[in-house]
């Protein structure tokens, strides 16, 4: 079985950071999707929908330090649907997204005046797996905070032309 969904919208609001009792950060925000399909033909706008989105850990920490109300995320993870009681006992029931993967949709250029660019789709954090490290994007860094230096080019005598005899090649 699979329970995989990738979103790519707005958040409605700043990330909520909280921590479980336990000291577990959390948190929660509202990614604004456009639909692909529908909307109204007479204006010709488009339906929105607005999805809840859990994350946890480093993930929680990443995103209320980095996201902030507008900016364009893509959101990978999981559909979980949770059963729980209102103040008045009734029974509710509510669908969230709890977050693996996210990543920048836009570039902070894109966003706010003045900033940097990540990149479009650049991956910005990575829930690590059972031995993996976390992986950021962006800039990679040398020693003392310093920009890594740039590979050496290749010399130019590996490289030889070929001749334009194309009497051999079978097509």
């Amino acid at each position: 079985m699979l329970n995989h969904i990738v979103l790519m919208g707005r958040l409605t609001r700043d990330p909520e950071l909280r921590r479980t009792s336990s000291g577990v950060a959390v948190a929660s925000f509202s990614l604004a999707v456009d639909r692909d399909f529908g909307g109204n033909r007479e204006t010709g706008e488009k339906e929105t929908d607005f999805i809840d989105i859990v994350a946890w850990r480093n993930t929680a920490e990443f995103v209320s330090k980095y996201f902030t109300k507008g900016r364009m995320a893509v959101v990978s993870g999981r559909l979980q649907i949770r059963n729980w009681n209102d103040k008045d006992g009734n029974k509710r029931r509510s669908a969230e997204v709890v977050a693996d993967n996210i990543y920048f949709g836009d570039s902070r250029r894109d966003s706010q005046p003045g900033g940097y660019d990540q990149g479009y789709g650049q991956p910005a954090y990575s829930q690590p797996s059972y031995n993996q490290q976390p992986s950021y994007s962006g800039q990679s860094y040398g020693g003392y905070g310093q920009p890594a230096p740039a590979p050496a080019p290749a010399p130019a005598s590996d490289f030889a032309m070929l001749e334009d005899d194309d009497s051999e090649l079978p097509f």
